[in-house]
């Protein structure tokens, strides 16, 4: 009798065990929403067109972020307005994750600045705005310029996954990976007179290391919050409009903070 009672004891746990999921199983898929907070390194800015071959040194920059309101934030219509990251996550294996995601940054140049200039200008009015190889930004005639709609960071990366506490309705995860991918900025720039451009273009490659917390709820909603560091490279940032050859280039380095929310799908009992 009591051999069994310890065979269906052994049952039920056995049972038990099979019956919970793991929410980065092989096959799950999770889908990710967050906000971000970036810093940027001060950057050195070529520009280069008809009449101008210069270099702006050290400028500094920002990020902008959206002031918090609800309809704002979560309005349909309005969510990709502040600075967002938006992911999906594939998982070949356990605790292993493939991510496409675009990270959408802004970037904006401090106009209250002075910064060392590097070049010539042909254009008498804009180089008699350079004194003692410096040039003032404040007053925005020289330049303007910005990427904020935004420092939009087309990626592709990888994660591992460590469980460092398990419960029955909650889980904790810590991951660390990296990424790469493309820069699809829309730069907002004008430009010692020119007319303002504003639109999307391929500019350059980023590339990225992250590291994250995961707190999974119920086996399917995750709460996480996520590092990177990462360095950007943008040689071809359009400056003027009808295409004209005019272009500027700068690279940096960036530190992000973001948080989000996610659900994972397709999560696979054990065997």
């Amino acid at each position: 009798m009591k051999n069994k009672f310890l065979l269906l004891f052994l049952l039920t746990v056995t049972m038990s065990v099979k019956a919970q999921v793991d929410p980065f199983k092989k096959g799950s898929v999770m889908v990710f929403w967050g906000w971000n907070n970036a810093r940027y390194s001060n950057s050195d800015i070529h520009f280069k067109g008809d009449g101008y071959d210069f270099q702006l040194d050290n400028v500094v920059a920002h990020d902008r972020q959206t002031k918090f309101e609800w309809g704002t934030y979560f309005n349909p219509g309005s969510i990709t307005i502040p600075q967002v990251n938006y992911r999906i996550t594939y998982f070949p294996k356990d605790n292993f994750g493939i991510t496409l995601g675009m990270d959408h940054m802004k970037y904006v140049m401090d106009q209250d600045q002075v910064v060392d200039f590097k070049g010539y200008i042909n254009d008498p009015k804009y180089a008699g705005m350079v004194n003692n190889g410096k040039v003032d930004l404040n007053s925005g005639e020289f330049l303007t310029f910005e990427h904020t709609d935004g420092l939009n960071y087309i990626n592709i990366g990888a994660q591992k996954y460590h469980n460092v506490y398990n419960k029955k309705n909650i889980d904790v995860f810590l991951s660390y990976g990296a990424g790469l991918g493309a820069l699809l900025p829309k730069s907002n720039v004008q430009l010692m007179g020119n007319e303002r451009s504003d639109r999307f273009h391929l500019a350059g490659f980023g590339l990225d290391a992250r590291a994250a917390i995961s707190v999974v709820a119920l086996r399917h909603i995750v709460l996480q919050a996520e590092g990177k560091l990462g360095y950007i490279n943008m040689p071809d940032i359009k400056t003027t409009l009808n295409n004209k050859p005019d272009k500027a280039s700068q690279d940096f380095v960036y530190a992000q903070f973001n948080f989000g929310i996610g659900y994972t799908f397709n999560t696979k009992k054990y065997n």
